[in-house]
């Protein structure tokens, strides 16, 4: 890696990077400082679509992690940017939370379930057999089918939850048409992501805890990858990956004095 142009941008995953279980992980209060007293371009991003960006904000502020809002970048903000791209002021049925729909209205998006463009999938906490249902039908009737993210399983205090790839899968199921997954390891999600701080491939960073999103992700974008093993993915882990991350690093504390 010794010819790779400097850092000059930061992407960094939110959970078990800077948090776990709502708990600061050791180093993140320190690198986000240093970030910003640098001056340097960053990004947080999540697969989350659950929370706005002003949520998050708000929620990691309380946590005493100081990241202002146009630094955060959701898969919500990026399914709605791809969207706007795409179709600009279509319609879709929403299966998701309020950073979500948020992101979906504020590009002039129609939330409904009348003969919509778009059947959309998110993360919510409450998964109903009846929204599942209408979605199964809507596809079937023609409406496209994305979903914010690929993510199976999310974290919980009393374990793993069921997520949005897992919801994906039981319509995909039912209907026979797979979604298009617009979060991460899309590196769709990195480049709109870099292009919103006006950031390149080449001199930017990616660091995550997760093997098949995080750093896949930060690859497929040309990236540098550093893998925390503070969350997901542990050591005896990472030779099961045809690809690996460019650096592995116990946490975010050993990182800080990259900046």
């Amino acid at each position: 890696m010794a010819d790779r142009k400097p850092i000059e941008s930061w992407l960094t995953d939110m959970d078990g990077v800077l948090i776990h279980e709502g708990v600061p992980i050791p180093g993140a209060e320190d690198f986000l400082k240093k970030l910003r007293d640098s001056g340097r371009p960053f990004l947080v991003l999540t697969n989350n679509s659950i929370y706005t960006a002003r949520d998050l904000h708000a929620r990691l502020r309380r946590m005493g992690l100081d990241v202002p809002v146009p630094n955060i970048w959701t898969s919500a903000l990026a399914t709605a940017q791809f969207l706007n791209d795409q179709r600009p002021g279509g319609s879709a049925y929403v299966i998701g939370e309020a950073g979500l729909t948020t992101a979906l209205h504020d590009v002039g998006y129609v939330l409904t379930d009348h003969e919509p463009d778009f059947v959309i999938l998110g993360e919510t906490r409450t998964y109903s057999f009846e929204a599942m249902t209408k979605a199964v039908r809507l596809i079937n009737d023609g409406a496209r089918f994305i979903a914010t993210n690929p993510d199976n399983v999310g974290p919980s205090t009393e374990g793993a939850l069921p997520a949005t790839g897992s919801v994906a899968a039981l319509i995909t199921a039912a209907t026979g048409r797979k979604p298009y997954f617009v979060g991460k390891p899309n590196p769709l999600m990195m480049r709109a992501g870099l292009n919103a701080i006006g950031a390149h491939s080449e001199t930017s960073a990616m660091i995550g805890d997760r093997m098949d999103t995080d750093v896949l992700a930060g690859l497929e974008a040309g990236m540098r990858t550093f893998l925390v093993l503070s969350g997901v993915t542990r050591s005896e882990d990472v030779d099961r990956y045809p690809f690996r991350p460019s650096e592995i690093v116990d946490s975010i504390a050993g990182l800080v004095d990259l900046i």
